[in-house]
């Protein structure tokens, strides 16, 4: 079998092996966490640095779930460990296969990450602590040497592969989510109907679970639409079957599946609406032709609309969506309302934003410090409320409280200009990046929509976020050489 077979195959052999150390970490966190590390750590190295890049994307998630489990404390956090692990095995198959001295791609993504990066550099001249602002701040860092790493690996249709990896992740925790629904270290706080247990992985928390599988779940649920137009077209080319496809396609929609039942699972109400607004904008972003958008995503709000007003979604997921809207719009100003056992959770977010607003009062232009939340909140709080949630529950309150009016004006040009390149990238012509590019759109998406209610950068999640930026700028890449060389796709 060539190279190339195997590049092609990896999705499938590192998703197996992300699958087994998940399950056997949520079963005994500490001793086979050590010993799937040192196994899969020379595999990395035997291999390629995208079997490292596996590693990092499926333990990475690990860490709230070490944390809190394990008696041994680690110098790093796992996620720090594998990220250093990966550079290390990228740097030194660079040596070992000679290849050219190692230059950065100019990518516009590059330049807005690296912007807000230095935006919310500037609040360490104001944060309430530096040490909490060095460990928010150093995320985008890695975020943005992630980027440049991923656009150097993923030539060569190497990308696909990380793809895969990257959806694996996700499968991974969706199981594990799945095993504690079923009764599994569930926890009695969060019972559902007497029966089961709200679904939280390895993230401690269903909402931030729930929020990270619903950042790839688009990906998955596109990219096996590209393996079916993929094969398609082979099919009308040569009127064979591309069974080798096959393979891939089961693969994608199968995690698709895994993972949606991981959102429901969780019980996740942000998790639920944040999946619905994703899918919408992916289908509206699918074809080529805008009356084909509009009929596409037309024809899914029709469908939804009718399951919902013709009594096909269970009732108990019926109320719990609408008692999340109908919280969120219930007070303008929690001071005075009543606290009882059926309002408390949503008074409790609510008390967290006003603080974040009142930090924004105090401290309008650079905020109190990016990462300070917490730390700023004893000064902030309103009666009643003396426990800080981590952060304010909501991300565009959240940085403005941190980062203030310039860190959140910074933040949101770097999404304007990563929805623009994405919305660029649609057109490539190749039917799996373009499939992975409407993707990342619908992650956008979900992630701009549970940002309203959470905060998802959280339990290394920045590290996928990473990879799928740079994928993006990878795309956006290709797309433009592309161009240069005459080859144009039209909008049509």
């Amino acid at each position: 079998m060539t190279l190339r077979h195997h590049i092609n195959f990896m999705p499938l052999l590192l998703g197996a092996i992300a699958v087994v150390a998940g399950l056997a970490s949520a079963i005994a966190p500490v001793l086979s966490m050590a010993i799937l590390a040192v196994a899969i750590v020379a595999l990395a190295i035997s291999l390629s640095p995208i079997s490292a890049l596996a590693l990092m994307l499926c333990v990475a998630p690990l860490r709230t779930l070490i944390t809190t489990e394990s008696a041994l404390q680690l110098p790093l956090d796992v996620g720090q460990i594998a990220f250093v692990v990966f550079v290390f095995v990228w740097w030194i198959h660079r040596i070992i296969r000679k290849q050219q001295a190692f230059h950065v791609t100019q990518s516009p993504l590059l330049i807005a990450v690296g912007a807000f990066t230095v935006a919310i550099g500037m609040t360490a001249f104001v944060a309430f602590s530096l040490q909490f602002w060095m460990t928010e701040w150093l995320k985008w860092v890695v975020v943005l040497a992630t980027m440049i790493l991923i656009m150097d690996l993923g030539r060569h249709r190497r990308w696909e592969t990380i793809v895969g990896v990257l959806v694996a992740s996700g499968i991974t925790n969706a199981l594990v989510g799945l095993y504690i629904f079923f009764g599994g270290s569930g926890a009695d706080h969060l019972l559902i109907n007497g029966q089961y247990f709200r679904a939280f992985g390895t993230f401690g928390q269903p909402n931030p679970f729930g929020g990270f599988l619903g950042l790839l779940v688009p990906i998955a649920v596109v990219m096996a639409w590209g393996y079916l137009m993929q094969g398609w077209q082979i099919w009308q080319a040569t009127k064979k079957l591309a069974w080798g496809k096959l393979p891939f396609l089961l693969y994608y929609a199968g995690g698709a599946v895994v993972m949606l039942g991981g959102i429901v699972a969780s019980w996740s109400r942000g998790a639920w609406l944040g999946f619905v607004v994703s899918m919408a904008v992916v289908a509206f972003c699918l074809p080529r032709k805008l009356w084909q958008s509009l009929l596409l995503s037309g024809s899914a709000l029709t469908i939804v609309t009718g399951l919902w007003f013709g009594g096909l979604i269970p009732d108990s997921i019926q109320q719990r969506v609408l008692s999340s809207t109908e919280e969120l719009f219930s007070f303008s100003d929690v001071r005075g309302v009543d606290i009882t056992t059926s309002n408390y959770a949503i008074v409790e977010r609510l008390a967290h934003w006003q603080a974040a607003m009142n930090m924004t009062q105090e401290h309008p232009w650079l905020g109190v410090g990016f990462g300070n939340y917490e730390v700023a909140y004893a000064q902030f709080q309103l009666i009643n409320w003396d426990f800080p949630l981590g952060h304010a529950h909501n991300y565009y309150l959240n940085i403005l409280a941190e980062a203030g009016i310039i860190g959140f004006l910074f933040y949101a040009g770097m999404w304007l200009c990563i929805v623009w390149v994405t919305w660029y990238g649609r057109q490539h012509p190749d039917v799996l990046m373009r499939s992975l590019v409407v993707g990342l759109m619908g992650s956008w998406a979900y992630l701009a929509f549970h940002s309203l209610l959470d905060n998802l950068y959280v339990n290394n999640v920045f590290l996928h976020l990473g990879v799928m930026l740079g994928l993006l700028a990878l795309a956006y890449h290709q797309r433009n050489e592309i161009i240069q060389r005459g080859y144009y796709v039209t909008s049509e």
